[in-house]
């Protein structure tokens, strides 16, 4: 069974992984937080990640959210110091949930649980909807994972099935829903048209077309996106509210 190890101390990953030797499993990678865990599990394909909760940047929960979102996610088992976090992770799909220090026994039992997973129960964890908002969005960009911080994040704009991440830098497809999107991120994003949602803290001004329509202005992009006349007044509030 390979093994992917995700902590960030060193001390940690390398007890991890003296107690995956002594099981006689192979240990195909390390990671020291949940970005880089996800471009390490695309790379290298484990069985099976060991993954912390608490790192900096994007910590264990919403990795593993994103994990259940691959085609063939692996098996998640947590490793924590803290046991206040049980229930969010059954939420995010994990197998098992070990607290530090783990003990050989304890963790062999978990690897396990993790063996009985038939490839088609490893399919059907796809289910993403954990407890909290999202500080990344996850996509594959002309077959490389993408991970956009949704601060950068400057609007979400909707076109058939596939959504548009729109930053200063980039921008990538995601096939999600705008709806799904907007609950989500109610709290950093408003929608003005049935079509876009923008950062309320993106939003500079307004202006209007010699047809009578209006636009937003954006900070760090050229794109002036359409304003529907029902979420206009919301908009000249934030706006107003903004200044």
């Amino acid at each position: 069974m390979r093994c992917l190890i995700v902590d960030d101390e060193v001390l940690a990953r390398e007890r991890l992984a003296r107690l995956l030797e002594g099981l006689e499993s192979e240990v195909c990678g390390h990671a020291q937080n949940g970005e880089e865990a996800l471009k390490q599990v695309e790379r290298l394909q484990p069985d099976v990640v060991l993954l912390d909760i608490r790192m900096p940047g994007m910590d264990g929960l919403e990795a593993a959210r994103h994990l259940a979102g691959f085609n063939r996610p692996p098996a998640v088992i947590f490793t924590t110091a803290y046991g206040d976090h049980a229930l969010e992770a059954f939420d995010a799909q994990a197998i098992d949930y070990l607290l530090k220090p783990i003990h050989p026994e304890r963790l062999q039992k978990a690897l396990t649980k993790a063996m009985r997973l038939n490839a088609k129960q490893l399919d059907t964890l796809h289910d993403a909807s954990g407890r909290g908002a999202r500080t990344h969005i996850c996509a594959r960009n002309r077959g490389n994972l993408e991970l956009v911080p949704l601060e950068e994040v400057v609007f979400f704009q909707a076109d058939s099935k596939y959504v548009t991440v729109c930053s200063p830098r980039q921008r990538i497809l995601v096939e999600e829903s705008l709806k799904t999107l907007e609950q989500e991120f109610a709290e950093s994003f408003m929608r003005i048209h049935r079509n876009a949602l923008v950062a309320m803290n993106a939003i500079r001004g307004l202006e209007k077309s010699p047809d009578g329509q209006y636009r937003v202005i954006l900070q760090g992009v050229a794109d002036r996106l359409e304003v529907s006349r029902r979420m206009l007044p919301d908009v000249r509030r934030r706006i107003k509210s903004g200044s």
